[in-house]
């Protein structure tokens, strides 16, 4: 039987070329373009290819991702899709493709994918990344695994995935939870399930939501920024278990006493925030209120806010959900 999936384009460098008059790798080219390049015939699946929009992924937004997680739901609530591949750059696909997982409607699979080598390169990686999604997508073993990102033979939850490398083309690892699966030969082998996962389905998210990483000395200025220029959250990546300068720490109660939540995330690549230290440290951070995030990344935690503001939460409900879903 023959299954359908879909194929979304965005741009990205699987979608580029280099532009012989100023040396520039830009996206351009077209989904059929690119479905054409597609060396692997892919027996028994069907492919429809729709192009959203044609960019590197450093110029997509938070309200242009909301779009096209919207758009997935409606493809995949078609009865003859079987699941979703989206073509993106690699720079945010992390990105959206958690808000995709987020704002999921329906247990078939969504796999994004790209490439790191332009598509006139010689040894481009974005054909068989793309035949390997499709794979992926077409599947019955994805289903109920959410958004994945499928790379370099491997697939992984959209929660958990991150880009590790600017430019190798095994970029994208799981450092705590490790992959979900691989493709070898063809063959889908899946290794675990998400555990953390759960959707929503506001009608617009809030992309107020300021993300601050911090280093030695800085003070709690930047947090007073985000709170009076419209902030309705702010996220912070803070050293180690998420501790943050005093300056900060003092910052951090004044802002919610404002009623802005503040979340709590590290700038380490690994581990899980949890109130440890004192003496202005992550302790005084909970004492204040502010709401820690497991071992969410800064940027997925900053999503997640998006979505939870977008649904109308109140503090209470907000940091229920963001501690669940942080681990």
């Amino acid at each position: 039987m023959t299954r359908k999936v879909h194929l979304i384009t965005t741009g990205g460098t699987i979608a580029s070329r280099r532009d012989e008059s100023t040396g520039d790798v830009v996206a351009g080219l077209d989904g059929q373009a690119l479905r054409a390049m597609l060396h692997d015939p892919l027996p028994g699946i069907e492919i429809e290819v729709e192009e959203f929009c044609n960019l590197n992924s450093f110029a997509i937004d938070l309200p242009m991702a909301f779009a096209l997680a919207t758009r997935i739901n409606e493809l995949l609530a078609r009865e003859d899709c079987e699941g979703v591949v989206v073509t993106h750059g690699t720079d945010t696909m992390e990105e959206s493709a958690y808000l995709a997982d987020l704002l999921l409607a329906s247990d078939k699979p969504v796999v994004f994918t790209g490439a790191q080598r332009a598509a006139d390169e010689p040894d481009a990686d974005g054909p068989r990344n793309i035949a390997d999604s499709i794979r992926l997508a077409a599947a019955p073993a994805a289903r109920g695994l959410g958004a994945m990102i499928c790379f370099e033979q491997e697939f992984h939850a959209a929660r958990d995935v991150s880009k590790t490398h600017t430019s190798r083309t095994d970029t994208f690892m799981s450092w705590e939870h490790g992959k979900l699966g691989e493709i070898d030969a063809g063959a889908i082998c899946l290794h675990r399930r998400p555990a953390l996962r759960r959707a929503y389905a506001p009608s617009a998210i809030e992309p107020n939501v300021t993300l601050i990483r911090l280093a030695m000395g800085m003070d709690g200025g930047y947090l007073h920024y985000a709170a009076d220029h419209g902030s309705k959250a702010i996220v912070l990546e803070g050293f180690g278990r998420g501790n943050t300068p005093p300056s900060v720490t003092k910052a951090v109660a004044e802002v919610i006493k404002r009623g802005i939540p503040v979340i709590i995330c590290s700038r380490c690549p690994r581990g899980r925030v949890l109130p440890v230290y004192g003496n202005g440290g992550a302790t005084d951070l909970h004492r204040a209120g502010a709401i820690f995030a497991g071992d969410l990344s800064g940027h997925k935690a900053r999503l997640l806010a998006a979505v939870l503001l977008g649904q109308g939460l109140d503090q209470d409900a907000l940091r229920a959900e963001i501690e669940y879903l942080g681990g």
